[in-house]
């Protein structure tokens, strides 16, 4: 698999490489990272057809980009040029092996991407790790959809959860996700390749994690209401704030109902229960 990244330089950058980041979110773009002067946007090298930019002009800031076509053989080499360990308040440090521990935190998860994305730069990831802190996940069962690294699946077992599945279309992401697994000492999380079809063997969850896109999570919603046991807990982002009414909307008739969300520059999270 071949990806390419997208290097979207953008002045000024906020709110600029927020809104570039809302217009191009459903042409194929699977991850953002943030940067000081824009974002680098990710995709598939065969989704590259769905990149339509021409004509996108807009009053309040200006916008270039660069193609890099990044071959999974370097994909490693490219991350650790540019990764910065991530900090979520006092409560979480996501580093690499070759960064410093630091007792500050409450939490701690080690993190070696290969090819996969979510290493907890992005607001989305950043907005479900303090959600999951204030959660009681004593004992529950816990699905994290779309795992990407496993971080969000690795806190829920630090935190208490007593089964823990990852799922993930993309066959580097499972691999690396259940290598962060063991690197952080938890070997028995259950990772697995596929889509959410897979949720018709599995048994209910009590939370259920999902920070896709918007277009993929009102897909999904109806499997997740029906995997979700009473009173379960949906968290949802990897959207922006201007579609958290329609996610909200949407969920309703599911018996998927609001009880409080969080925001991080223009992204949001909703919190969900099953009634």
């Amino acid at each position: 698999m071949v990806y390419l990244a997208y290097t979207f330089k953008v002045n000024p950058p906020q709110p600029g490489s927020e809104i570039l980041m809302a217009m191009i979110a459903d042409m194929g773009f699977e991850s953002f990272d943030t940067l000081e002067n824009g974002f680098v946007a990710y995709l598939q090298e065969e989704s590259n057809n769905q990149v339509q930019l021409e004509g996108f002009v807009f009053d309040d800031f200006l916008f270039s980009y660069s193609i890099e076509r990044i071959e999974k053989e370097n994909w490693n080499e490219e991350w650790e040029k540019n990764f910065e360990p991530v900090e979520v308040d006092d409560l979480l440090l996501i580093r690499a092996p070759f960064h410093a521990a630091n007792e500050r935190f409450q939490k701690e998860i080690v993190i070696m991407p290969k090819m996969s994305f979510g290493t907890g730069h992005h607001q989305t990831t950043r907005l479900m790790c303090k959600e999951l802190f204030e959660l009681d996940l004593e004992g529950r069962r816990i699905l994290d959809m779309g795992c990407g690294t496993a971080i969000l699946a690795i806190l829920a077992k630090m935190l208490g959860a007593a089964e823990v599945v990852g799922i993930d279309i993309d066959q580097w992401s499972v691999e690396n996700g259940i290598e962060n697994c063991q690197q952080n000492g938890y070997p028995d999380i259950t990772v697995l390749k596929g889509d959410v079809d897979l949720l018709e063997m599995e048994a209910a969850f009590d939370v259920i994690l999902a920070n896709i896109n918007k277009n993929i999570l009102k897909a999904q919603i109806p499997s997740y209401a029906k995997k979700l046991n009473p009173g379960g807990i949906l968290l949802l982002s990897g959207f922006f704030m201007t579609d958290a009414e329609e996610l909200k909307n949407f969920a309703a008739p599911f018996g998927l109902h609001d009880v409080a969300s969080r925001q991080e520059n223009e992204w949001t999270m909703l919190k969900l229960e099953k009634k």
